[in-house]
């Protein structure tokens, strides 16, 4: 599952509190609470369902033939996951006939009484005749899923003219049990069969195959899916709509991508990159892709960012991009690389338990640097590493867990910026400790030795050490069974003459010391010496003589450490450092303290090899004394013209376009019809800049197709500007706009818009809309937005009166 947890995390961000004097106190008797694996007194072995959907009631009418066998000891009972059903008949089902069984169903679970005693490894089938009901459910999501229904039926009667009507579910933690009985439980496997009864006008989409489709007589028509390989319950998939099928290849199995017909002919431009990544996997592991096709669709109103379903991977809308958005990049390509790379860990090997979902997602959050590194260079993976490790860094709070859990509130808590970023961090200290080769080795042994099993962070580590020959005990215990991340202070010290003196403290407020295998580079120009040391102490000196008084001393000279630092460089040492250290991290941290202390040696970053930071490095010179430098515009103004990365290149013209200089009106000419939104907007920029009075004119001549930048420039510029003629464009254009960031920053300006509008009915128009913004938010987020939100529609009921400011108490219960 990818999550929006970095979203979440800015969000969130800025707003971490402690609880108020008299406010209740927190429930905390899960600290005491075990979470085991769960027992397996049953074993699910053959799942076969024949399903038919209710598009008036949002009702699935199923038939379940279950197949199972006592794991060891002997039983006379079967206990299954069936939430919110309605159970019209259990047997046990001897060959083709069936013998009806006593059960108990209390909403949840189906307890059925068997009709002998069966023996370990005996198969038995029973049959289910039920009514999954979702709707009528009620359940709790998590930050990451909003609600946890599992069964979604998007627009079902058609009410909705700009809206698909489509069926997708969503499984993960325990939701496939919403819409089919089973024993919905991480460390159960199952081969399936489904059949799915649908409008002939829909096509269908499954786990495995399509192995054949009939044609009925009322309209419908029956779709026959099997997969014959053994997986998890929660990564079932049934996907139903009007979708446009764009069919790609991997080694004679199908790869194809299910969208709306609108972008059948971006699909390959979104998802092409698919079977380079199959390939690229499949070659890095040892172990080709294991599943008989894989397919990728995107469902409307998905309640998260994209789940891994088992040659089925569902993404959410934020995955499509029109041809020019593609032009400034995949926004989505992480993530298609993330939910792949699942298809080893997570669906081939699976978290026995949701306490070490880290062998899940730790190692698909880690994929993301794996493939940009391969995909788009060393610089790209780094730049992707340090996304994670930020990500991860800005909440304080996440330092207090472990990265294998046994003690949570509830499962949900579990998919957290700990198992994804801190994990896929912990991942690249590892692969830098072992090196390259025995990294792979290790999880190809992983891997080998638990396909179509449970797995857990125990026996990866024994894949390790058996490929190793290191004992890894202490790395597991460090960084898997062990929480926080060390706070250090490097210091460096040259009074002995003839030494140099490297003192590194670890400050973190706990009495928990790390172990750290570093790297120092020891520099005197271009040539450089290494060094390889422990870090094992609260304070940690290392000495080293010289006859020549280094020019440079890079600490974790690899850049791989997951922690937070204060390096007390000097300026001299920065400067060394962009010219001859040769990461990303090292030229990024020294560009950042150029920025920081004002030097014009920043201006070096207009010159670096890696676009986004010679994008950064364009954006922190607009803040400096050297904006305005005569050789900095000299070097803005080639970029501006040369550039071919575009979304560097608009940085460049947004950077001109803020000098007011009419001199750059033919730039701007020249770039407000370019394929990218981002060079256009910034062109835009520009002109609106040389010429505000035709603002709202220029906006609105490009408004038909303005997205990403170009569209942020123009919505800004009609909402300020607009009248109550835009009032549908401007409500639609916000409406639209995915839960971002920046679709938070826009509700002051949109507020702002609807004090000047007159007509009450879509005062409240608007209104909604805010407040839609606001519950599309996770609940556990909303004391971080609901401030704002408020502060802005107190503004609107201000202006507007009192039946306003009624309206907005009522819709923000």
């Amino acid at each position: 599952m990818k999550r929006i947890l970095f979203l979440l995390a800015l969000i969130a961000g800025p707003f971490f509190v402690t609880a108020q004097p008299g406010a209740e106190a927190p429930d905390t008797s899960w600290k005491k609470l075990f979470r085991e694996s769960s027992p397996r007194i049953n074993d699910l072995v053959h799942t076969k369902l024949d399903v038919k959907f209710d598009y008036d009631k949002s009702y699935l009418y199923g038939k379940a033939w279950i197949t199972l066998k006592p794991h060891f000891y002997n039983t006379d009972s079967l206990l299954l996951d069936a939430k919110g059903m309605e159970i019209k008949e259990v047997a046990i089902m001897k060959g083709a006939s069936k013998s009806k069984l006593k059960y108990n169903y209390d909403g949840f679970e189906l307890r059925i009484s068997l009709d002998k005693i069966y023996k370990g490894g005996e198969n038995y089938t029973v049959y289910i005749d039920y009514v999954s009901k979702p709707n009528e459910l009620k359940t709790k999501g998590s930050a990451a899923i909003t609600d946890a229904k599992g069964l979604y039926f998007v627009n079902p009667k058609g009410e909705q003219k700009d809206k698909p009507t489509q069926i997708w579910t969503q499984g993960e933690t325990e939701a496939s049990s919403v819409w089919m009985p089973t024993i919905d439980k991480p460390n159960q496997k199952t081969t399936e069969e489904i059949y799915m009864t649908v409008p002939a006008k829909y096509v269908t989409l499954s786990n495995g195959l399509l192995v054949s489709k009939k044609v009925n007589a009322d309209g419908t028509r029956t779709d026959y899916w099997k997969m014959d390989l053994p997986h998890a319950p929660y990564l079932f998939f049934m996907g139903v709509g009007d979708f446009a099928v764009v069919k790609d290849s991997y080694k004679g199995k199908e790869v194809s991508y299910y969208v709306d017909k609108e972008y059948a002919s971006v699909a390959r431009g979104i998802f092409g990159y698919t079977p380079e990544m199959m390939k690229f996997f499949s070659e890095k592991l040892g172990v080709e892709y294991p599943w008989q096709k894989y397919s990728q669709i995107v469902g409307r109103d998905y309640v998260s960012g994209a789940m891994e379903n088992t040659t089925a991977t569902l993404h959410q809308e934020s995955a499509y991009q029109n041809a020019r958005e593609l032009v400034d990049g995949i926004g989505w390509e992480g993530t298609i690389a993330h939910e792949l790379f699942h298809h080893w860990f997570g669906d081939l090997v699976t978290a026995e338990s949701w306490s070490h979902l880290t062998v899940n997602e730790s190692m698909a959050d880690y994929s993301q640097t794996l493939w940009m590194e391969y995909k788009h260079g060393k610089d790209a993976g780094d730049a992707e590493n340090l996304q994670g490790l930020q990500a991860y860094l800005s909440n304080p709070n996440e330092a207090k867990k472990n990265l294998v859990r046994f003690h949570y509130a509830d499962k949900e808590d579990m998919f957290d910026l700990v198992s994804y970023q801190k994990g896929g961090r912990v991942h690249h200290m590892l692969r830098n400790y072992v090196g390259d080769d025995a990294y792979f080795k290790s999880l190809n042994n992983y891997l080998t030795n638990n396909k179509f099993k449970p797995g857990e962070a125990g026996q990866m580590r024994l894949a390790f050490e058996e490929v190793t020959g290191k004992d890894m005990n202490w790395f597991w215990n460090q960084w898997f069974y062990g929480n926080g991340h060390p706070i250090v202070k490097i210091d460096y010290n040259y009074d002995i003459p003839g030494q140099a003196r490297v003192i590194i403290e670890q400050t973190q407020k706990t009495d928990k010391v790390f172990r750290l295998p570093l790297a120092i580079d020891v520099y005197n120009g271009a040539t450089k010496k290494r060094y390889s040391v422990w870090v094992e102490n609260k304070i940690d000196t290392f000495s080293f003589n010289y006859s020549q008084k280094p020019d440079l001393i890079n600490v974790d000279a690899d850049k791989v450490m997951l922690w937070a630092k204060t390096d007390n460089k000097t300026a001299e040492n920065y400067i060394h450092q962009v010219k001859y250290a040769p990461n990303y991290l090292d030229r990024k941290e020294a560009l950042d303290y150029f920025a920081k202390k004002n030097m014009p040696e920043l201006a070096m970053g207009l010159t670096d090899k890696f676009a986004p930071l010679r994008r950064s490095a364009i954006t922190k010179l607009e803040a400096s004394k050297i904006a305005e430098d005569a050789k900095v515009i000299e070097g803005i103004e080639k970029i501006a013209n040369t550039e071919k990365d575009r979304r560097t290149k608009a940085a460049a013209i947004s950077y001109l376009a803020k000098t007011g200089n009419t001199k750059y009106k033919p730039l701007y000419e020249n770039n407000i019809n370019d394929s990218s939104y981002s060079v256009a907007g910034a062109a835009l920029e520009g002109l609106i800049g040389l010429e505000p009075t035709k603002a709202y004119v220029l906006a609105k001549k490009y408004m038909n197709d303005a997205k990403g930048d170009l569209g942020a420039i123009v919505n800004e510029t009609i909402i300020k500007e607009g009248t109550e003629a835009d009032f549908d464009f401007i409500l639609k254009r916000f409406d639209d706009m995915p839960l971002s960031q920046e679709k938070l920053g826009a509700i002051g300006t949109f507020a702002g818009y609807l004090e000047k509008v007159q007509n009450i009915a879509n005062v409240k128009k608007g209104i909604d809309a805010i407040i839609k913004l606001r519950n599309a938010v996770p609940e556990q987020f909303r004391n971080f937005v609901d401030p704002m939100i408020m502060t802005e529609l107190n503004k609107v009921s201000k202006a507007k009166g009192k039946e306003i400011e009624d309206y907005i108490s009522n819709g923000m219960k």
